[in-house]
Order: structure tokens, then C-alpha cells, then sequence
């Protein structure tokens, strides 16, 4: 992070000398688009140099991560699937819970408790609040 903001420090510090600048000149539009593409160039070269070791530290876990979580996915994928296809909606559930005996449990939300659901018309459009004016 530290780096980041030397880099971010470094490419932006030739800005204010820039401006300082006592006598006028001339430049073009094409001039100044070619310093801000310069600019922009140099933020994210110095910022792949920096993410570049982080990369390649995230790359390592994954080549020891991955064996483990395929064995993860073949053993709990079939689960995990019918799952989802039994809960089709998470937002009705409170969070899971640990029982003391070690279970775990999904409490599913009381109808006071659920957020309230917009008013739907029969043609399937939503209803404008009293005094509301349609565009």
C-alpha cells in the first residue's frame, strides 16, 4: 500500500510544477491530451509494477489452493446444488445459525419480518404513490 501511494506521489508530483510556470505558453489541446495520456501511461505502468509481485504471490496460492478446492467442489458440489435448488430466494432466510448440538440452521423469516414487497398492478406494473405524476 505504501508503494502505491509513492507511486501515486511520484506520478502526480510534475503536476504542480507544471502550473507554476510564470511565463504563458502555447499549447494545443493535442499537447495536453499527449501529457495526460503520458500521465495516465506512467500511474498504471508503476502500478502493474507494483501489483506485479502480489500477482504472482496469488497465482503461487492458487497453484496450492486449487487441488484442494477441487476435491471440495466433488465432494460438497452435489450438495451445495440442491441447496440452491431448494432455497430459491436467500433474502427470506435470517442467517444460519450453529446449534449447540453442532447443527446448522436456516431460520426462514416471518412475514413481518420481510421486507415490504411493492404493490403490483394485474398488468404487472407497479402502482405510483398517491399525488405521484407519471412521465
Amino acid at each position: 500500500m505504501k508503494r502505491l501511494i509513492l507511486i501515486s506521489a511520484l506520478a502526480f508530483a510534475p503536476l504542480p510544477a507544471l502550473s507554476q510556470d510564470s511565463a504563458p505558453q502555447d499549447t494545443t489541446e493535442e499537447d495536453s491530451r499527449s501529457l495526460m495520456s503520458r500521465g495516465i501511461d506512467l500511474f498504471f505502468r508503476g502500478l502493474s509494477d507494483e501489483m506485479e509481485p502480489a500477482m504472482r504471490d496469488f497465482g503461487a496460492f492458487l497453484d496450492e489452493a486449487g487441488p484442494a478446492m477441487r476435491s471440495f467442489l466433488q465432494e460438497m458440489g452435489p450438495a451445495l446444488s440442491e441447496l440452491f435448488a431448494d432455497v430459491k430466494d436467500f433474502s427470506v432466510y435470517h442467517p444460519p445459525e450453529r446449534l449447540p448440538n453442532g447443527d446448522i440452521i436456516m431460520r426462514r423469516k416471518t412475514p413481518d419480518e420481510l421486507p415490504d414487497a411493492p404493490d403490483d398492478t394485474p398488468d404487472g406494473r407497479e402502482t405510483a404513490p398517491e399525488g405521484a405524476i407519471d412521465l
